[in-house]
Formats: C-alpha cells, structure tokens, sequence
C-alpha cells in the first residue's frame, strides 16, 4: 500500500507536462491544476503562491505526497506549511524562488540558459499547454511567484524533502538547491542529464523519487 501522490504542474503547464512521469508511478495519483498553472486565471485572481497553495490545501482530503515542479514547487511548499497533516512528504522538482535573483533581467538570462540544452522535440508538448493556461495569465503568475520567498517559506514546512533538479538547469541551479537542503536537513539530488523540464526529459528517474516517497512505513 502506497500514500496517494498530488502534482502540481510548473507555471503555465498542465497534466500533460507530468505524462512521462506518472506513466511510471504505480501509487495512486492526482494532477491539481491552479489559476496559472494549468488554467487560465480570472482578472482580479490572487496569483500569489501563498493563496495558491491555499487553494491547493482545500483540495487534499488525505495524507500525500505533494509533488511540485519550477514556481509549482512555491504552492506546495505554502500548502505543506498550511496543512502539515496532509503534507505526508514532499518532492520538490527544478524549484524555484530564489529571491537574490529574481528580477525579470535574472529570469529572461537564466531562462535562455536552461531552454537551450532543451531539446527542440519538447516544443510541441509545451505549446498547447502555454496556450490553454494564456500568456496573460502566464505573465501575471510570474510576476507574483517571482516575490515569493521560497527559502523562508520552506522552513516552515514540517514533512521530508526532497530536492531534484538537472545538471543543466539554470533556473534552479545546484547553489539554490543546496542551500534549500541545507535550511531544511533535507535531500538534494542533480540528474546527469537534462535541465528544467526533467517531467518531460527524466520521468523514470522522477517517478522512482515520487514512488520512494509515497513508501508506506515499512516499504521504503
């Protein structure tokens, strides 16, 4: 018996993002879809990660294994602080929130640096999501994940985590993701391979990491 596993797609993505991921997962899962992260949001919508991940808590009815990917890692990180008896464990993927490098200049630089590795196969999986979430909507998350201080909202979440990112991802890069762990006693790991879309690129990898989280006590 496994504990249920909740997703959160990256900021503009949807379901699908996490497709060559959870098609390895033989625990029970759900993909939460959020105003900006999947969905297109309504004028006036609260954007930040703190009324996401609010939003997100109101959504969990048991335990889980909350599964966050880049900016989607900023709400589950909220949610877990909000309701630490449903934060079971959490899997945070390519995080980001770093505020020592979070103007639109660091972003658009580190953005280009992490999208070239890519490969250019990953174009048509992308498109139709950014377009379902709009580029409006895509344009207003940012702007609000990018004030979130993701480093002192992390120590206030109670549950094991785990960090993972690529070794070619400059929007979480290796500095970030140790000082994450280092703030919360917790694992970091960097994948040989890929760079900020490891739910596309390195589903296997990830879904052993979700599947090892979500061990009942005595299976892990």
């Amino acid at each position: 018996m496994s504990i249920p596993v909740v997703l959160v797609p990256g900021l503009g993505l949807g379901p699908k993002s996490y497709a060559p991921t959870v098609e390895h997962l033989t625990t029970p899962y759900d993909i939460v879809t959020l105003p900006g992260y999947g969905d297109p949001a309504e004028p006036g919508a609260d954007l930040r990660p703190q009324a996401l991940g609010t939003a997100l808590a109101d959504k969990l009815r048991d335990p889980s294994v909350l599964v966050g990917h880049s900016a989607g890692c900023q709400i589950v990180v909220e949610a877990a602080a909000a309701r630490p008896d449903l934060a079971h464990a959490l899997v945070l993927i390519a995080p980001t929130g770093d505020l020592r490098a979070a103007t639109w200049w660091d972003l658009v630089v580190r953005w280009l640096g992490s999208a070239v590795p890519e490969s250019p196969r990953l174009i048509p999986a992308l498109a139709p999501q950014y377009a379902r979430t709009t580029l409006p909507t895509i344009a207003r998350a940012v702007e609000a994940a990018r004030h979130h201080d993701m480093a002192r909202a992390i120590t206030r979440v109670k549950a094991p985590i785990v960090l993972v990112r690529c070794r070619h991802d400059h929007l979480s890069p290796a500095e970030w993701i140790d000082r994450l762990a280092e703030l919360t006693h917790s694992e970091a790991r960097t994948l040989s391979t890929g760079s900020h879309m490891p739910v596309l690129t390195n589903g296997p990898e990830l879904a052993a990491l979700i599947q090892r989280a979500a061990a009942a006590p005595g299976q892990a």
